[in-house]
């Protein structure tokens, strides 16, 4: 099942939906708010939709409005995968001073894991992500992410890691500028069970940028490109690393436009992976 959160006026819900029905799972007695209130009901741990079993019955019925969406999780921390895909290490070494980095990187037993976004600079749904204004070349970079509690891949969303090509091109340590600023990540639309996903290494992934009413950019690939798995990232990223409960993880993007395309204030990023959704953001200068 997958599970939103959305507005209610001043009031945020937590909504789960099955494919053809929405309950509200706020509305029960005692009923969860977040995602994490919902886990942490689960003294048995036996995943999100096992927990959800519990307010189902006593859940009022609702229908999920695109426009009240918010970020499916608030996560204390927001990590990134890089070079898992073939196509990110040749973007980078066609980007950089210093390609070779990029072929050590790719082929190594140590995956890169690098620190991406606190919760202030990550935004959710139909929400603004941003390009630096001293950057020349940025490009969002669609990635399946993992949720994670007590260190263990509770769900699967979708995530927008967004990138200074220009400024990580000059030197490989400018890696944090290149990354971590405002509005630098995007989350949703919701989060996907990790029951419900048969296999993370198998879902079609599709990237449109919309430009002046005409799409700029579009691409498709699979998560079966990936060279390492989620298992194998999250191993890094938890390893002599306690990380909060509801860290995400993006796992790495396989597609990156072409040649020196950039974006511009105004553009309208979609991304759809499957079995999870379609997440949709403006694009604005920060």
């Amino acid at each position: 099942m997958r599970y939103f959160r959305v507005t209610r006026g001043d009031d945020e819900r937590l909504v789960v939906s099955d494919g053809d029905d929405s309950y509200d799972l706020t509305s029960a007695p005692d009923g969860p708010s977040t995602v994490v209130e919902l886990l942490a009901s689960d003294e048995t741990r036996q995943g999100l939709d096992e927990a959800a079993e519990a307010y189902l019955d006593d859940a009022e019925p609702v229908e999920v409005d695109d426009e009240d969406l918010v970020l499916p999780v608030e996560p204390p921390e927001v990590w990134a995968s890089g070079v898992t895909y073939q196509i990110s290490e040749e973007a980078r070494q066609e980007e950089s001073d210093k390609p070779d980095v990029y072929i050590d990187v790719y082929e190594s037993e140590r995956p890169e894991v690098f620190f991406k976004a606190t919760p202030s600079r990550t935004v959710g749904p139909n929400d603004h992500v941003g390009i630096r204004g001293d950057s020349t070349w940025d490009t969002p970079e669609p990635e399946l992410a993992v949720v994670l509690y007590q260190g263990e891949i509770v769900g699967f969303t979708i995530g927008n890691d967004m990138s200074s090509r220009s400024i990580e091109g000059e030197n490989p340590l400018y890696l944090p500028q290149a990354k971590v600023y405002d509005r630098c990540a995007s989350l949703g639309p919701c989060v996907t069970a990790a029951g419900a996903v048969d296999d993370p290494h198998d879902l079609e992934m599709t990237m449109q940028i919309h430009r002046d009413g005409e799409v700029a950019y579009e691409g498709a690939t699979n998560t079966g490109e990936m060279v390492r798995t989620c298992e194998e990232l999250t191993s890094y990223l938890t390893r002599h690393n306690v990380v909060p409960d509801l860290t995400v993880l993006m796992t790495g993007t396989a597609l990156v436009p072409e040649g020196d395309f950039t974006l511009r204030e105004g553009d309208l990023v979609e991304i759809d992976i499957e079995d999870i959704g379609t997440l949709t953001n403006p694009v604005t200068t920060v």
